[in-house]
C-alpha cells in the first residue's frame, strides 16, 4: 500500500460522514421551508394520505436534494467545503421557495385547493415539474 493511504481513507470517511452531516441538515431545513410557505399544513396533509400533497413534497424534496447535491459536490472536502456547502445550500433552499411561491402566484394556480383534494387534481403535476423544473435551474446556478 503507498505511503498514507490509511490516513487518506480516515480523511475521506470523515468526510463522508461531515456532508452527509450538513447534506441532512439542509434536507430538513428545505423540508421545513416548504411546509412553512406552502398553503396549509403540508406535512399533515401527506401524513393523512391527499395524494396532491404528496405529490408536490416529494417534488420539493427532490428539487431540494438537487440543490444540496450541487452545492456539496461543488465544495472541496476541507472545513471551508463544509461551510461553503452550506452557505450554498441555505441559499439555495431561500431561492428555491421564492421562486416555486412567485411562479404559482404568476400562474394563479390555487395551491391550497390542489394540495387539500382528496382525489387526484392535474394541478399537482404543473406545481411539481415547477418544484423540479426551478430545482434544477437553481442547481445549476449554484455551480
Amino acid at each position: 500500500m503507498p505511503t498514507g493511504f490509511g490516513g487518506d481513507v480516515v480523511d475521506g470517511i470523515v468526510a463522508i460522514v461531515l456532508f452527509a452531516i450538513v447534506g441532512l441538515v439542509l434536507m430538513f431545513i428545505g423540508f421545513y421551508a416548504i411546509d412553512f410557505t406552502t398553503p396549509g399544513k403540508l406535512s399533515e396533509l401527506v401524513r393523512t394520505g391527499k395524494p396532491n400533497a404528496v405529490i408536490v413534497t416529494a417534488s420539493g424534496m427532490l428539487s431540494m436534494a438537487f440543490i444540496i447535491v450541487v452545492a456539496i459536490a461543488s465544495a472541496d472536502t476541507h472545513a471551508t467545503g463544509l461551510l461553503t456547502a452550506l452557505i450554498y445550500g441555505l441559499i439555495g433552499i431561500v431561492a428555491q421557495v421564492l421562486a416555486v411561491r412567485l411562479l404559482e402566484w404568476i400562474t394563479r394556480l390555487d395551491v391550497a385547493r390542489t394540495i387539500e383534494e382528496e382525489r387526484f387534481a392535474p394541478a399537482s403535476v404543473v406545481v411539481a415539474a415547477v418544484h423540479l423544473a426551478l430545482g434544477l435551474i437553481v442547481a445549476v446556478a449554484i455551480s
